[in-house]
């Protein structure tokens, strides 16, 4: 294999213990650090540990930042405004999930 060069990919199970640190999670997001800095001051994410250097995220997190990405592209929109549709929609599937086990909502 001259002049090529091999990578290779490696995929670790993310639970939401919280191992990745913002470096990582923006690695992971396709984001810039400093933007992961923002969601946390918007209270966005909430990550584990008190300092930056600290913070440790998890996978539930990786949902959040992919799904503000995603919505912000496909509706155009602004930080603010994904945020609050991400909110509506995490609440959506909460009260759904709720109706589930209460027998009331067929899957």
């Amino acid at each position: 294999m001259s002049g090529g060069m091999l990578t290779s990919s490696v995929t670790v199970w993310i639970g939401d213990e919280g191992i990745l640190s913002v470096e990582e999670l923006a690695a992971a997001c396709g984001v810039e650090a400093n933007w992961i800095q923002e969601l946390v001051d918007m209270a966005v994410l909430s990550p584990k540990g008190s300092e930056k250097a600290t913070w440790r995220f998890g996978a539930g997190d990786v949902r959040r930042v992919r799904t503000l990405v995603r919505l912000m592209r496909d509706f155009e929109t602004n930080l603010e405004t994904a945020a609050v549709i991400l909110d509506l929609l995490e609440e959506t599937e909460r009260l759904r999930a709720q109706l589930r086990r209460a027998g009331l909502l067929a899957d």
